[in-house]
């Protein structure tokens, strides 16, 4: 579904401002026919550089890909800087990573975007964080392209990465041995995420109105009703138009998703390119690997924002999640419909649970812990020997680990 031209510029106006930028002027242009040389017309540029001039702007943004060519030429008839969508959002990015994982997969991100333009904001690897970045610092006015630099930067940077991703897996395997169900929340860039993350879990993961808060995927464990314990996943926000390379880059950090028993896709319910969104966090996540059969089996569509709806438009969102098994309609910020969506979770991951009565003995007492964190306890009842008779519900799987440990 395509979006609006509207909704376009409201977004890379909030991209611009993301990054503390002052937004002094922002049009839509329409372009017939791209110009290989400047992408827009001769006359539109001139309009663009009377502005330019007239509020002494520094700084244009251009929300579509723009290739070297065509970013220099623009450079030199304005008089300032230009950078496009995919500069952007790699310059937010780099403010926004703080673990080591998410500073190296914004550099290697950014070094293999400046390949094969003029590498004027690359440093000479002076500047530490992560990006690169394109607004300013030591080594701006630097034209030179040192070609064999860059690539042995990237090598650098592609060896570390493998050294992330294998200890991800370590830590990953690690989780399996004591299994606990994932669950990913995934959802377009200011959807709720980290919202509905610190409702859920109370942690104090940062969420505020602005594209791109968070970047660096955050952790928590948190119990279920009836006590069982899952890991709740907040991935980086998807946007439309991410380029390929960037994806490629937070691979790594994604492979949360893909491992994930259970998948949130939170949608901003309030805004009019939803549709639009949704679109784009679907296809994204079958570039990834997970198709569309996988998608409906594993998803449940998080329609968050409601508060900022008018009743008639609440009520008839929440009649038709009521009325669907994969949908529930929420508000992070007041609460409502939380609870309903934790109990739809732990229903998700139950699957077919196994009722069963056991009776642990003395010496089998330090089995407890586990079963209080694996199974649903339903009732217990200690015995005068010092025994537990437990009446329990399982999932499958924990059933057959909870068997061969009765049996050792």
């Amino acid at each position: 579904m395509s979006r609006a031209p509207e909704s376009r510029l409201q977004e890379a106006v909030g991209l611009a401002r993301a990054i503390g930028l002052d937004v002094v002027a922002s049009e839509i242009v329409t372009v017939n026919e791209p110009r290989p040389a400047t992408l827009i017309g001769t006359g539109k540029i001139k309009e663009i550089d009377e502005l330019l001039d007239a509020r002494n702007i520094g700084l244009v943004i251009v929300d579509h890909p723009l290739s070297p060519v065509q970013q220099r030429n623009l450079e030199k008839e304005w008089v300032a800087k230009v950078i496009d969508r995919t500069g952007l959002i790699l310059e937010i990015f780099g403010e926004r990573a703080s673990t080591k994982e998410g500073r190296l997969q914004v550099e290697l991100a950014h070094l293999n975007y400046q390949r094969g333009r003029l590498v004027r904001s690359w440093t000479h690897l002076e500047r530490q964080r992560g990006g690169g970045g394109f607004m300013g610092g030591p080594g701006e006015t630097q034209i030179e392209a040192d070609r064999r630099l860059l690539r042995e930067r990237i090598t650098k940077l592609e060896r570390e990465l493998e050294q992330v991703v294998r200890t991800r897996k370590l830590h990953r395997s690690k989780r399996k041995k004591v299994p606990h169900p994932i669950v990913a929340l995934v959802g377009y860039t200011n959807a709720g995420k980290s919202t509905l993350f610190n409702r859920i879990t109370g942690a104090g993961v940062l969420a505020e109105d602005m594209l791109f808060a968070t970047l660096d995927p955050t952790l928590r464990r948190m119990k279920l009703p009836h006590g069982r314990t899952v890991i709740l996943s907040d991935t980086v926000g998807f946007i439309s138009d991410l380029p390929t390379h960037l994806v490629a880059a937070f691979r790594a950090t994604l492979e949360e998703v893909l491992e994930a028993d259970l998948i949130l896709h939170v949608r901003d319910m309030a805004d009019p390119a939803r549709d639009a969104q949704s679109d784009d966090v679907l296809r994204i996540l079958g570039e990834l690997g997970i198709d569309e059969k996988a998608q409906n089996e594993r998803i449940i569509e998080v329609w968050n924002k409601l508060d900022l709806l008018e009743s008639e438009e609440h009520d008839a969102l929440m009649a038709r999640a009521a009325a669907s098994d994969a949908v529930m309609g929420v508000s992070a910020v007041t609460g409502e419909g939380v609870d309903a969506l934790v109990e739809k979770i732990a229903a998700r991951l139950a699957g077919v649970l196994t009722e069963t009565t056991i009776t642990l003995s003395p010496d089998r007492l330090h089995l407890l812990p586990w079963i209080y964190e694996h199974a649903i306890v339903d009732a217990r009842r200690d015995l005068e020997d010092g025994s537990v008779d437990l009446d329990i519900r399982v999932p499958g799987a924990e059933a057959q680990r909870l068997e061969s440990m009765l049996a050792e």
